[in-house]
């Protein structure tokens, strides 16, 4: 029964995730954005993630392609630890949340395996599925969609807070002559990441896992 409830978690996850990306890859352009029921701190913001979290690149293609192996790996060990789980009659909320995480990073390796091949790119016009001449990458070379921002606080900084620059001694270990600059860019935003319903799936996993790790992970 465990194991049929945390099949139907990941189909819905995986579902919600899927089809919200594919309409924001086919009805925005890259960077377009429009805000929910007029709320300034909550919109729909496309981008796309060639990287790590946070918008972070890592070696160029050949990093990128190392990334989405090791996610698949990575998603080997979870589907693993699902399996084990349900096997061994685990706390339901353990499973729960490693449904959770298991199927938000599916969602994500879907992206990064697939969508580089099946759609075209999404610069100054909207994307095409299976266009005529080829995707805008290769396999294993697609970008996460990205879409949900919640800017709660966007303002420009008071003129009291400095633009504070420094840099470090050389003899400061590994950091030393390096530069540092705080407030120099007087925008402020908060919450500032963009994220899908993947990330967010993970998220949450993450979190039932912390706030019940007593139930989850009985001392005996």
């Amino acid at each position: 029964m465990k194991l049929k409830k945390a099949i139907v978690i990941i189909i819905i996850v995986l579902l919600i995730d899927q089809i919200s990306k594919i309409y924001i890859k086919t009805h925005f352009v890259l960077s377009e954005e429009i805000k929910v029921l007029g709320f300034d701190w909550f919109r729909i913001h496309f981008l796309e993630n060639n990287g790590m979290a946070w918008g972070k690149e890592f070696g160029g293609k050949t990093g990128k392609l190392f990334l989405t192996l090791f996610r698949l790996v990575a998603i080997t060990g979870i589907g693993y630890w699902l399996w084990i789980s349900v096997k061994n009659n685990a706390h339901k909320f353990l499973i729960f949340s490693v449904a959770l995480i298991f199927a938000g990073a599916l969602g994500n390796i879907i992206d990064s395996v697939f969508y580089g091949v099946i759609f075209s790119d999404s610069y100054h016009k909207l994307a095409t599925f299976l266009p005529e001449d080829g995707g805008y990458s290769s396999l294993f070379h697609g970008k996460v969609v990205d879409m949900f921002y919640f800017p709660m606080i966007d303002t420009n900084l008071p003129d009291w807070i400095p633009h504070i620059q420094f840099t470090l001694p050389e003899w400061v270990p590994f950091l030393g002559g390096k530069y540092f600059s705080f407030f120099a860019n007087r925008h402020f935003t908060f919450f500032d990441p963009v994220f899908n319903v993947a990330d967010s799936a993970i998220s949450i996993g993450v979190t039932i896992l912390i706030l019940f790790n007593k139930k989850i992970f009985p001392k005996d």
